[in-house]
């Protein structure tokens, strides 16, 4: 009978020593799960937001590249761009977006970079309250357009 006294105070030891244990490991496991999910969900919103700042980039500079020199074109056929006035075009378009964004213009390319911040959802909860994307465009103007470039 000692022999059983002695194991069940041994068990009684050796479960007060745990105590606690279990507890620690669902809580490390738990913040795993949500900044795990926070990677997805906001590394999906950062490609959506990706996506939309290449959309914006692209459009931006097409309507800067529809600033054309008017005289030259009627003069000899040349397509030259108004550089301040390819770079207003591409900027209000820029500000009707809400997004910012650098733009560029030499004789014939309008090129926009495009700056965007995505909120986070879940990454907040570790201090991450958005993300940045860059993305950039460029058009030029082209003369009778039947079919895509390639």
């Amino acid at each position: 009978m000692t022999h059983l006294r002695v194991c069940a105070s041994r068990l009684r030891v050796l479960r007060r020593a745990q105590e606690g244990q279990v507890t620690v490991f669902v809580v490390v496991l738990a913040v795993a799960v949500v900044m795990f999910a926070g990677l997805v969900l906001d590394g999906g919103l950062a490609l959506a937001a990706k996506i939309r700042a290449v959309g914006e980039a692209q459009e931006a500079a097409r309507q800067g590249a529809q600033a054309l020199d008017l005289a030259a074109y009627r003069a000899d056929g040349t397509l030259r761009l108004v550089p301040d006035l390819a770079r207003a075009q591409a900027q209000d378009y820029l500000a009707s977006t809400g997004d910012s964004g650098a733009v560029t213009v030499t004789a014939d390319t309008v090129t926009v970079t495009v700056t965007a911040h995505q909120s986070t959802q879940l990454l907040g909860v570790i201090g991450l309250r958005s993300l940045t994307v860059t993305a950039s465009g460029s058009a030029h103007p082209v003369r009778g357009v039947n079919a895509p470039e390639s």
